[in-house]
């Protein structure tokens, strides 16, 4: 058993007009199955509206499946005993870092959480050192938040839910509002929970090159899951992914085309090292 599984999972909300009059149904999930195998990095990808992050939201209970059914450790959502189980079992870090960061000062913020479950304050601090530690933030644990930069506050933001101990942190387009290198400092965060602390981490992104050292991806599109594999399966279709509204990393895109121009390299280039190895070898 994964430590997350959607089984049939469907979810609908009731779509209002200007003045909140109900005009219809509109099926955000349809008929989605995916397992997350215990310290894998998945990456779940699609263009806006694909269904990514209302999927996210079912992962840690913030809503409830319409139809079919979510388990978390074994734990089923919609069983309201497991609601807060399941949410320090699986941590969620949304897109606006100040959305969830509420200390004046980064180790209290990072404390907070743990302080809520009730933990010693003696352990606590080490929590608090730890997780600070991970994210490569300890040298900031008495600055105030609003003096860091974006990609500095999510990683607080990311050590605020390490310091929860969760087996599995889920990351609602973590980067969305960063630039290039706080989009950088993230990612490498997570890749650190994820290698050297064995942390589960799901991530919902639509940038491509977040993904290439993913375990695995998982493509959406219209509420529907329509591919799955590692990245370089997934990298390897580049027509399908233009067919579904998406970007592909700059070298998977100079290879394709390489190729196409009868250069013989391999499919699924992901990185540059393997495009200039490859291209030594043609």
């Amino acid at each position: 058993m994964g430590i997350i599984e959607t089984e049939n999972l469907v979810f609908e909300y009731i779509e209002r007009d200007e003045e909140g009059n109900p005009i219809g149904v509109k099926r955000a999930v349809d008929n989605v199955s995916i397992d997350v195998k215990r310290g894998d990095f998945v990456a779940i990808l699609g263009h806006n509206g694909s269904g990514k992050s209302t999927l996210a939201k079912h992962l840690n209970a913030l809503l409830y499946p319409t139809e079919g059914k979510v388990l978390v450790d074994g734990m089923d959502t919609n069983d309201e005993k497991y609601t807060w189980p399941v949410r320090q079992t699986a941590g969620m870090v949304f897109q606006n870092p100040d959305n969830q960061i509420i200390g004046s000062i980064v180790e209290e913020d990072v404390g907070f959480g743990p302080e809520n479950m009730g933990i010693p304050t003696a352990e606590i601090w080490e929590r608090v050192k730890e997780s600070l530690t991970i994210v490569g933030m300890k040298e900031y644990r008495k600055h105030s938040p609003n003096k860091l930069s974006g990609g500095q506050k999510q990683r607080v933001a990311i050590a605020g839910v390490v310091a929860m101990h969760p087996k599995c942190i889920i990351m609602d387009e973590p980067t969305a509002m960063l630039d290039p290198n706080g989009r950088k400092e993230v990612i490498r965060a997570a890749r650190a929970l994820n290698d050297v602390e064995q942390v589960t981490i799901v991530l919902i992104t639509h940038y491509m090159e977040e993904v290439i050292y993913a375990d695995k991806v998982i493509v959406m599109d219209g509420g529907k899951v329509v591919m799955q594999g590692t990245p370089k399966d997934i990298f390897s279709q580049v027509e399908k992914l233009k067919e579904l509204r998406l970007d592909v990393p700059q070298v998977t895109l100079l290879a394709y085309e390489l190729r196409k121009a009868g250069v013989d390299i391999p499919l699924g280039i992901l990185t540059t090292e393997e495009l200039v190895a490859a291209l030594w070898r043609a």
